[in-house]
């Protein structure tokens, strides 16, 4: 399994505010786990505290690593 460059851990929630942020992120198109990563950083930006960026991940197919299909010949 690939290592992962964010942090996991586990979270307990009042029922009530774990169904507020499934509709918040529903609302949204995001999971759960990105609503609670964007109010945090909200939170803490209006708290003046900086948290710097991370790359996006990369998502998708790894692009191909020749032009040819496979069983193809050129002539």
């Amino acid at each position: 399994m690939p290592s992962s460059a964010k942090k996991a851990f586990p979270l307990r929630l009042d029922p009530e505010l774990h169904a507020a942020l499934e509709r918040a992120a529903a609302g949204d198109l995001r999971s759960v786990n990105a609503e609670i990563e964007v109010l945090l950083r909200e939170a803490l930006a209006r708290r003046g505290v900086k948290v710097p960026v991370s790359p996006p991940s990369r998502r998708g197919r790894p692009p191909a690593t020749s032009t040819s299909k496979p069983g193809s010949e050129e002539t």
